[in-house]
């Protein structure tokens, strides 16, 4: 089953607005969605774009990574470069 993965821009903006650190990562793979600070990808991969007119996800993403590769991912920040 295909992988989704896109980045929460509301989430962004609410973690800016609150000084808050939650996770704006999402993993989709079917029904279930995992939320996490950095994801690897463990194989091919494809970046899509639907454009202006269509997201990609019914979540209203409209850039999307799509990978049938396994994926590992960390759902606890790491400390940004100095």
């Amino acid at each position: 089953m295909p992988k989704y993965i896109h980045i929460n821009q509301h989430k962004i903006k609410s973690n800016k607005k609150n000084n808050d650190n939650e996770p704006v990562i999402t993993v989709k793979e079917g029904r279930k969605n995992t939320y996490c600070h950095s994801v690897t990808i463990h194989g091919e991969s494809t970046v899509i774009y639907g454009g202006n007119d269509k997201p990609v996800l019914p979540c209203g993403a409209r850039v999307v990574i799509k990978t049938d590769a396994d994926v590992t991912f960390d759902p606890i920040p790491f400390e940004p470069m100095p």
